[in-house]
C-alpha cells in the first residue's frame, strides 16, 4: 500500500475555483478548499497519477525480481529502509538493491543481493507538477469544473453527476493500469 503525505490545497486553488464560480467573498473558502482536495483527489483516481509533489513511502515484501512502486509519476527515489523479523528499520545499503524510473514515470525496486531483510520500505517523491499553478492546464479545468459542479448541487435532487467535459478534460492525462 502506497502512503502519500497530506494534500495540501493552495490558496491560488481557491481563487482560481472562486473565480470561475464568480464568488468573491472568503466565506466559503473552507469549503471550497475541501471540495478542491475532493477533486484532486478524485482526479488522481481517474488519471492513476499524482497531481502534486508530495512524498509517498511503500512497503514491499521481497518476492524476486523487479517491483513496480504503485504511485506515479516518479520524481525521485529518496530511501531504501530494511526490515528484519524484528526490530527497527536500518537504512539499506545501495549495494542489496537496484532503483529505477522508466519513461512513464514508474519506479521499480529491486534486491540485488542477499541481505538480512523480510521487507523493505522505498520512500519517493511522486507527483506531475511541482504545485498547484504548474499542473496542466486541462487537468486544473478540469478539477475546477468538478468542484463548481459539487458546490452548486450540493446533494441536490437535480443532480445528474458532474459534467462530461471533466473526464475529458482529464481523460488525454489517464493511466491504464494492469493487475
Amino acid at each position: 500500500m502506497v502512503v502519500l503525505d497530506p494534500l495540501f490545497v493552495p490558496a491560488d486553488a481557491v481563487d482560481e475555483a472562486k473565480a470561475y464560480m464568480r464568488i468573491d467573498h472568503e466565506d466559503e473558502d473552507a469549503v471550497i478548499g475541501g471540495l478542491i482536495t475532493t477533486g484532486i483527489v478524485q482526479c488522481e483516481a481517474f488519471c492513476a497519477l499524482v497531481l502534486v509533489a508530495r512524498q509517498a513511502s511503500q512497503r514491499l515484501n521481497l518476492v524476486g525480481g523487479w517491483q513496480r512502486l504503485g504511485a506515479t509519476p516518479v520524481r525521485a527515489i529518496s530511501q531504501v529502509t530494511g526490515f528484519a523479523d524484528t526490530g527497527p528499520g536500518f537504512v539499506l545499503a545501495v549495494e542489496h538493491y537496484a532503483l529505477d524510473i522508466d519513461q512513464n514515470g514508474c519506479g521499480w525496486f529491486r534486491l540485488l543481493a542477499a541481505a538480512p531483510v523480510k521487507r523493505v520500505e522505498v520512500s519517493y517523491q511522486v507527483g506531475l507538477a511541482d504545485h498547484w499553478g504548474a499542473s496542466p492546464a486541462p487537468i486544473r479545468q478540469g478539477i475546477i469544473r468538478l468542484v463548481a459542479h459539487l458546490h452548486a448541487h450540493r446533494d441536490g435532487a437535480d443532480d445528474i453527476g458532474p459534467p462530461a467535459a471533466v473526464a475529458a478534460l482529464w481523460r488525454p492525462w489517464r493511466r491504464a493500469r494492469l493487475t
